[in-house]
């Protein structure tokens, strides 16, 4: 489960990591130390965190992409490569699937994972704020747990929609506002299990409670809605899955 890329609160050159305030400038590094760390361990932790349930929402996401052969797709913060696997089955020999991160040591280990299952793909650390690919040229963008770790989400979402062909789809995949009824229970959860199983799992407490706190500074559903037309989604859909813990936005480039 990734974490968090915060928006910047404008002039003041500071920004979101977990509940901390801090430089624009030391976020990404921040970001890095974090997967850096859990790279290894990570698949381990998805499962032990969501009770296997983060396959379930990939597998919706997958889906609802409707990807099919000869298609080109841009799968953003990867990791360990759920996403770019499947698709990589669904695309054929004529189309492309490209495997990227930010962070070299999750996309080592997706890279090596996809490997051991025979499956290559291009795999590239890049940046969502800066994506270096030409405009129009994908079918399909997909970003899974990734977006709430960018320091600047509306740039990031901008370049995604640059990328798209007229017609594409962006999908985010991406922990989001609980219902109501739930969110006690789902803060105690967040707050003593999570950094607890990081230590038990991964030696690392730290990272897991960043791991909470950066799902509450994540916009929620509507919020998010709201940036991805800002940025060039006129057609934007939501799915609340598990009473919101997880929210997939669609976003259709039209022109």
């Amino acid at each position: 489960m990734n974490s968090d890329r915060s928006t910047s609160t404008g002039q003041s050159g500071t920004t979101h990591f977990g509940f901390r305030t801090v430089d624009e400038q030391e976020k990404a590094g921040k970001v890095a130390e974090v997967f850096h760390s859990v790279a290894q361990r990570y698949d381990v932790m998805n499962d032990l965190m969501s009770g296997g349930m983060h396959r379930l929402w990939k597998r919706f996401t997958i889906g609802r992409a409707g990807v099919r052969a000869g298609m080109r797709v841009l799968d953003i913060a990867g990791g360990t490569g759920d996403l770019a696997l499947a698709f990589a089955g669904k695309v054929g020999p004529e189309g492309q699937v490209w495997h990227t991160d930010i962070n070299s040591s999750m996309l080592q280990v997706g890279r090596d994972r996809l490997i051991d299952k025979g499956v290559l793909l291009p795999t590239v650390v890049c940046d969502a704020e800066h994506l270096p690919f030409s405009t129009d040229y994908f079918d399909v963008v997909t970003v899974a747990f990734g977006l709430r770790n960018m320091t600047h989400k509306d740039l990031a979402l901008k370049e995604m929609q640059r990328v798209l062909k007229p017609g594409g789809k962006l999908l985010v995949l991406e922990f989001s506002r609980v219902a109501a009824p739930l969110a006690p229970a789902y803060d105690w959860y967040s707050f003593n299990v999570l950094p607890w199983l990081g230590q038990k799992v991964a030696s690392d407490q730290d990272s897991y409670r960043y791991l909470a706190e950066s799902i509450r500074m994540h916009p929620d559903q509507e919020t998010l809605a709201q940036m991805m037309r800002e940025a060039g989604f006129p057609r934007v859909n939501y799915f609340n899955l598990t009473a919101g813990v997880v929210a997939l936005h669609e976003g259709v480039k039209l022109f």
